[in-house]
């Protein structure tokens, strides 16, 4: 009768949820969602951090430290509460370090773990990220082991190493916000991957940055593989931040390959009455049309005020629909690829569709004049300058990159032109171009576009004997950036007006020196990266 009473007394800490089992003991909660492959997680009742993920009978959980929003809340009251086939896990931390609630959903069968992060102010530490420290999964999707840092060397900081001969960092994992949907750490035969999604753009709709935004998504340092999910940070950033529910975003281990957003319907969410969540009944959307953008570029269409963001690629037609955007007004941004080409005001209006288009305005994209030369695209990247096709995955002192210093370059040959420029690498770049016929002795602008500066650093160039004014110094974006493996900051713009009887027949030289009131070394000195240079009349 004893041993009766003692066993009946084990099944109440075990309550079932469709096939979701929930066990109980003084120090976790331990979730077995009744997949079909076994999926089991641990929560600490005292802290919310997850202390055991085991999945197909392994377990992957790193058992020093475990997983957890930031490097954990510390202490959090944390229960649970069932809807429908699913389990619901509140973790609220209400302490000098965080005022936030974390939402773990569990649904039933399921081998993924929905998440949201109810903020009402920023973490202490000034960022905001869940991050899995994960085992048994040394393996990056989609880019390899540009990540890999095990065994390295630190040649900038504490996050860039050198690794046999490469560069490596957790930076370099990072890919655009708007295309940056799934990645997953995997087992070395990627039988097993375990992945974060962004399942639609709820995901990104409280983070800051806009769709070009980039961040840490993985980085496998020898003892286990984070996999993190950054909502905001100040690496590169150039909004201020975002409070209020950030998600849904998705943590799911697959046995069939690289897992699609498109398969993770969270429209659920809309039912669990979660705090800070607006569901699609307080949505509405815009519609419209994009001109004045080359077609030979995507063309993309931002919308964002102080409380949200969002974005979406236009179609061929360069006609667009909006995400489910939050009732409000917002300001509505047009970008060929990511150059920004014009701004609007929209109001959105909750269960109906504005109709708005958007048509460019930078003059870049719309003055009438005539080119004498071009290098690089109005695309607000550094593509086809030299080394731009390494620049996201190395840092510029990598022995696969070129030489930073290649000496006068023809204008010509933007491919042989460095995407950057460094007050103490190679300051003072020149170009040469040849002239004659009508642009001789005729008045010119010298336009140089940018897409992030670092240290202060700008453009000051000089055409033949000719000095253009030094520039105002840039707003600052406070925090490394090309060694980083990023380029996008506020996309400064440069002209200089030539006069007239400065060009001459034959060849002449632009010369462009960066100046700043900061110093540095080598590739932390003041800098600047390249967009386009044009010279025109």
């Amino acid at each position: 009768m004893a041993s009766f009473r003692l066993l009946l007394a084990a099944l109440l800490w075990i309550v079932p949820v469709l096939g979701i089992t929930v066990s109980t003991t003084d120090s976790a909660y331990t979730v077995d969602t009744g997949s079909s492959y076994g999926f089991t997680a641990t929560i600490s009742r005292s802290s919310c951090d997850i202390t055991s993920l085991n999945f197909y009978g392994t377990e992957y959980q790193y058992s020093s430290t475990y997983s957890h929003i930031a490097s954990g809340l510390g202490t959090a009251t944390v229960s649970y509460t069932t809807s429908g086939d699913y389990v619901i896990f509140q973790c609220v931390a209400d302490s000098d370090d965080f005022d936030l609630t974390h939402y773990m959903v569990f649904a039933d069968g399921s081998s993924s773990i929905y998440m949201g992060t109810y903020t009402v102010s920023e973490p202490a530490i000034g960022e905001l990220r869940y991050i899995f420290r994960l085992t048994g999964l040394t393996e990056a999707y989609p880019h390899g082991n540009v990540s890999y840092t095990a065994g390295g060397t630190a040649v900038e900081g504490s996050d860039v190493f050198l690794v046999g001969d490469e560069t490596r960092s957790k930076f370099y994992s990072s890919e655009r916000f708007i295309d940056d949907d799934v990645y997953c750490a995997t087992t070395t035969d990627a039988s097993i991957h375990a992945c974060f999604i962004r399942p639609n753009s709820q995901a990104t709709e409280k983070s800051s940055g806009g769709p070009f935004f980039r961040d840490i998504d993985l980085n496998y340092g020898g003892d286990y593989h984070s996999v993190t999910y950054y909502m905001n940070s100040n690496h590169v950033q150039t909004e201020s931040y975002r409070q209020g529910f950030h998600g849904p975003y998705v943590f799911s281990f697959s046995r069939s390959g690289v897992p699609k957003a498109s398969d993770f319907d969270v429209s659920f969410f809309d039912d669990l009455d979660l705090t800070g969540y607006t569901g699609a009944s307080g949505r509405g959307y815009v519609s419209g049309t994009a001109s004045g953008v080359s077609t030979d570029f995507p063309t993309v269409v931002h919308w964002y005020n102080d409380d949200y963001q969002a974005w979406a690629y236009t179609e061929s037609s360069r006609t667009f629909t909006s995400p489910a955007l939050v009732a409000g007004t917002y300001t509505m941004a047009l970008y060929q690829d990511e150059f920004l080409a014009a701004t609007s005001t929209v109001s959105v209006t909750a269960g109906s569709t504005t109709t708005a288009n958007i048509a460019a305005t930078a003059a870049a994209l719309t003055d009438s004049h005539t080119t004498i030369f071009q290098m690089g695209d109005y695309d607000g990247q550094p593509t086809g300058f030299l080394n731009a096709d390494l620049q996201l995955r190395e840092h510029p002192s990598d022995a696969r990159m070129a030489d930073w210093n290649p000496g006068t370059v023809a204008s010509t040959d933007a491919a042989a032109l460095p995407m950057a420029l460094f007050v103490d690498v190679n300051n003072g770049q020149a170009v040469s171009f040849s002239l004659d016929g009508a642009a001789v002795g005729s008045a010119a602008t010298l336009r140089i576009a940018t897409t992030l500066a670092y240290a202060g650093g700008r453009p000051q160039a000089a055409v033949n004997g000719y000095a253009c004014a030094a520039p105002a110094a840039p707003t600052a974006v406070d925090s490394r950036g090309v060694t980083r493996g990023a380029y996008r900051g506020r996309g400064d713009v440069y002209d200089c007006a030539i006069p007239s009887g400065t060009l001459t027949s034959g060849v002449n030289t632009v010369t462009i020196n960066v100046i700043s009131g900061s110093s540095g070394d080598a590739y932390l000195s003041p800098s600047v990266i390249l967009d386009a240079i044009e010279l025109f009349y």
